[in-house]
């Protein structure tokens, strides 16, 4: 028993001796493969042989994955001198046992390494989708011909290898016995110990190293990472160079083809259709849009800058900058340029210029929008960006959520934005982009318990963490940063949870500066190395690129349930229309605006076929209507009171010289201008039979009154009139007879109808006569029996003095006043001298008259000036100046009106027209009624459909 106990140590203890006799080599159990290693010790450190795999945060393949161990010495020992054994059995069966496993081991480790290292290939390879253009499309098409899923069910599962493993406790207990074969104290177990000891080092080695390995490991793969990411911009890069040079191409017309509007343009056309269609948003409008919110200050606004790759927003020291809803298509195009909806100009964005007035722009627009007494506003500013490399998407950038109202902001501000950001985030379809400050303390946050009321599950949110790098500064604990990532502080669910960086807190610095700070801070952030962060959460590329396939996605999903939704309101609206307006056209606001226009052109132009006679009388009439009285009252009577011919002429002549200067130009332009309106007035609302559409009553009273209020009359038309009229008033000739009897019939006419003025007043002063009384059985007041008894007293004061002159002397008033209280009536003395006016005015026109019909043959006399006669009719020759100046006045503004006025109201009426048609809110004051909106209704919704089908056929043949 002895002796084989010694023949075997002998036997290994010389197997051992070979390695280091001589020379230093490596030891035997480094040489060996892993399940080899842990046949030959059951202790060494490597014979387990599923390695538990490293935790690290970043998952990128690495060649680092599989390093070799540290290979480790074993300590030299000096072996005595040993008797040779040949202990044959032994040494055949250890030689068999370690080429037996050698083989065993490779095979299944190879195997189980294989799959290992393929499942890691598969799910840590970046998605390459948006870049097939760049690979063949054979190699896409390798899944067909190759079936990888077969070869990975060939392969054999964790448990098929386990079952082909030995067993290491038994092959161990093997181990076992051969130790217990050697004495203590004999050179074997000596060796045995060596070996031993040996382990214990190598053991305690093993665990000072696999920290450092994994530190390592961890570097190397951010290494990788951010290798591949380069690797990945420069491709983005050279992509976005071809493709601008391919657009550019195209835009000089090399290719002599037209090009299609893309996607995304498609898409923000029908949002800005439904914007102007519903600006409530209703719940038909359930597109798709990434809805940006946050606290104010929050760095919305930053984010959105470093996603469109742009600083295209008004910037503010904690002021309050987005005053309204801002509209951002983002779509890929040549050159980085941005423009507005409504407007044709393009902003440069590469050139400071240009995005200066881009903001400014911005800003004005917001101000605008507001309406006095408010802070913000929700009315959409609809913006558009293009530029090489930008993701295509459509973000709503709203007012910042504020907690209390401040100085010099409206009261209903917090409400407000509220209610804005509510009607946004309602719509089903909407990604909230939820913008988080990490500098602050996330208890002060007012957005996140907004957005989980309106997604409570989180389904369609993407929460956002800005100014990560003094998060991580000021932060005590970085583990409280991984709890706001992860959502754990807040009551919110997202999709998906993002940090950023925005830049230094400098407005001057470039995009590209923050990326390279945003790159720089990820690449040595504790965050990243610690696995609180992973790799595909940080930075805004890769915050973009999520976003984008977010909306895209849900684009897909919805669109087409939408365009089913407005194919049916549109069946709605064309029924109701054929049921309630069977025989009219389909026209919208537009176009019965254009409708409208063209008929008042036309009216207007009718001004022009108004004949020269109507004109003319019209003038003449309505200006002796408006003189008359002055010529009466002024001119006329005084001058009639004069004793002789002489001094009625003269009085006459000052007068009307003094009435020429002053005042009759003026009134007759005035004349002019209101006979040019009612004329205008008369063809607008006349009724045109059954043509006439009592639609635009409203716009054609509107536009009258706009043009009428912008007309001038020609202010040098007063002083040329003053010339003629004066001129027309000198001349005292009468030609012939007819001239004279037709200044006869004015004077009578006018005459009459002033004494007809008289009687109607004097009735009305005494009272209904006796005939009145009986018949209607009305009576007098005391005032009116008082007046009548005064008239009856004056009137005997003029039929005893015929020639009496115009006013009562005081004691005339007198002897009126003592008759009347002789009889028990008190009299005031001004009321006897104003029922003597009138009395004495009824008494002077009748006279006048009778002395009209005497000079009806006094033409003769005229003509040899009233010589040896003594019949005076100068009254004759004042009224024939007053007619003949009234004739030529009313020539004179005809041709103005004619010939310059009619054309210069045409003119402003355009104008008038073309600032209504610019105005959208006139046009919908001005056309309103059911008719008008159910057009207007049904034009929005045909257009959208149509623009949604179309989005939806250049969808598919994209896929």
């Amino acid at each position: 028993m002895w002796r084989t106990r010694a023949a075997a140590a002998c036997v290994i203890c010389r197997s051992l001796a070979k390695s280091n006799y001589g020379i230093k080599r490596k030891s035997p159990l480094q040489n060996l493969h892993l399940v080899s290693r842990s046949i030959h010790h059951p202790y060494h450190p490597s014979s387990k042989f599923q390695r538990p795999p490293l935790r690290i945060s970043i998952q990128q393949f690495s060649s680092l994955n599989r390093l070799p161990f540290r290979k480790t010495k074993l300590l030299n020992v000096k072996y005595g001198y040993q008797s040779y054994r040949n202990f044959w059995l032994a040494r055949l069966a250890s030689r068999l046992l370690r080429i037996r496993y050698i083989i065993l081991g490779s095979a299944v480790g190879g195997g189980y390494t294989a799959k290992k290292t393929y499942d890691q290939w598969k799910d840590m390879m970046p998605d390459l989708d948006d870049y097939k253009w760049i690979v063949p499309d054979f190699i896409w098409e390798l899944d067909e011909h190759i079936d990888f899923e077969k070869i990975i069910k060939a392969l054999p599962d964790a448990d098929d290898l386990a079952k082909l493993l030995p067993d290491f406790d038994k092959i161990g207990e093997s181990f076992a016995s051969l130790k217990g074969f050697f004495s203590p104290g004999s050179p074997g177990e000596t060796a045995f110990r060596a070996t031993d000891q040996g382990y214990d080092n190598d053991k305690q080695y093993k665990k000072v190293s696999d920290k450092e390995k994994i530190d390592q490991l961890q570097e190397e793969l951010l290494r990788t990472q951010l290798k591949y990411q380069r690797m990945l911009e420069r491709l983005e890069k050279e992509n976005k160079e071809l493709r601008k040079l391919v657009l550019q191409r195209d835009d000089k017309g090399i290719h002599q083809r037209k090009l299609k509007k893309s996607l995304i343009d498609m898409y923000s056309e029908v949002l800005d259709i439904l914007s102007d269609y519903d600006a409530s948003y209703n719940t038909q409008d359930h597109l798709p849009r990434v809805v940006v919110v946050g606290d104010q200050s929050a760095g919305k606004t930053s984010v959105l800058e470093m996603i469109a790759q742009a600083r295209i927003f008004p910037r503010g020291s904690g002021e309050m900058m987005t005053r309204s809803p801002v509209k951002v298509t983002l779509s890929e195009g040549p050159h980085h340029v941005a423009l507005f909806k409504d407007s044709s100009r393009e902003f440069d964005l590469t050139k400071e210029e240009d995005l200066a007035a881009l903001r400014n722009e911005i800003e004005i627009r917001m101000r605008n929008s507001v309406k006095e007494g408010c802070t913000v506003s929700t009315e959409t500013i609809s913006l558009s960006v293009k530029g090489p490399g930008l993701q295509r998407m459509v973000l709503v950038d709203l007012p910042g959520v504020i907690s209390t109202v401040t100085s010099g902001m409206a009261p209903d501000t917090k409400e407000t934005i509220f209610s804005i950001s509510k009607a946004y985030m309602q719509n089903p379809n909407a990604i909230i982009l939820c913008i988080q400050d990490g500098s602050v303390d996330a208890e002060r946050s007012i957005v996140t318990d907004l957005v989980s009321q309106m997604d409570p599950q989180g389904k369609r949110t993407i929460f956002v963490l800005t100014k990560v790098d003094l998060a991580e500064k000021n932060v005590a604990s970085p583990s409280r940063i991984q709890q706001i990532i992860e959502g754990k502080l807040f009551p919110m669910k997202a999709l998906g949870y993002f940090a950023v960086v925005t830049g230094k807190g400098n407005s001057s610095e470039s995009i590209e500066s923050i990326k390279e700070y945003e790159e720089e801070f990820f690449q040595n952030s504790k965050l990243l190395k610690t696995s609180m962060l992973k790799a595909h959460q940080v930075t805004t590329k890769n915050l973009s690129l999520a976003v984008s396939d977010c909306f895209w996605k849900m684009v897909r999903e919805s669109v087409e349930q939408q365009a089913d939704a407005f194919k049916a309101t549109r069946f709605n609206l064309e029924t109701e229309w054929k049921n309630n307006y069977p025989r009219l056209r389909e026209l919208d606001r537009n176009e019965l605006f254009e409708k409208a226009k063209n008929e008042i052109l036309d009216e207007v132009i009718s001004l022009t076929q108004v004949t020269p006679k109507h004109w003319e009388e019209i003038l003449q009439k309505t200006l002796w209507e408006r003189v008359s009285t002055h010529v009466i009252e002024n001119i006329y009577l005084p001058a009639a009171q004069t004793m002789n011919s002489g001094t009625f002429n003269t009085t006459v002549d000052i007068k009307l010289k003094q009435w020429t200067d002053k005042q009759l130009p003026n009134k007759a332009v005035e004349v002019a201008w209101e006979t040019l309106q009612e004329e205008f007035s008369r063809f607008m609302t006349e009724p045109k039979g059954k043509e006439h559409d009592d639609i635009f009553d409203k716009l054609k009273q509107a536009v009258k009154e706009e043009s009428i209020k912008r007309h001038k009359w020609n202010e040098r038309a007063e002083d040329s009139l003053r010339v003629i009229q004066h001129n027309a008033l000198e001349d005292r000739s009468i030609s012939d007879k007819q001239q004279w009897d037709a200044a006869i019939h004015f004077m009578e006419e006018t005459l009459q109808s002033r004494l007809k003025d008289t009687e109607s007043v004097i009735e009305d002063m005494v009272g209904p006569d006796w005939k009145k009384r009986w018949i209607y059985w009305i009576g007098r007041t005391k005032e009116q029996n008082i007046r009548n008894e005064t008239k009856n007293e004056l009137e005997k004061l003029i039929k005893c003095n015929e020639e009496h002159a115009a006013y009562l002397a005081n004691d005339e008033v007198t002897t009126v006043r003592k008759n009347l209280e002789a009889r028990g009536i008190t009299v005031d003395p001004c009321l006897i001298k104003d029922t003597w006016h009138q009395i004495y005015r009824r008494y002077f026109l009748k006279t006048a008259l009778n002395h009209c019909n005497l000079c009806r043959r006094g033409f003769y006399y005229y003509q040899r000036h009233f010589v040896d006669s003594e019949l005076e009719c100068n009254d004759i020759v004042l009224f024939w100046r007053i007619q003949r100046m009234l004739a030529i006045t009313a020539n004179t503004l005809r041709q103005q009106l004619t010939n310059t006025e009619v054309r210069r109201l045409e003119k402003n009426v355009k104008e008038v027209l073309e600032d209504f048609a610019e105005d959208s809110e006139k046009k919908v004051k001005l056309l309103t009624g059911k008719r008008v909106q159910l057009a207007e209704d049904l034009k929005k919704v045909r257009e959208i459909q149509e623009k949604l089908e179309a989005f939806i056929e250049a969808l598919h043949q994209e896929k």
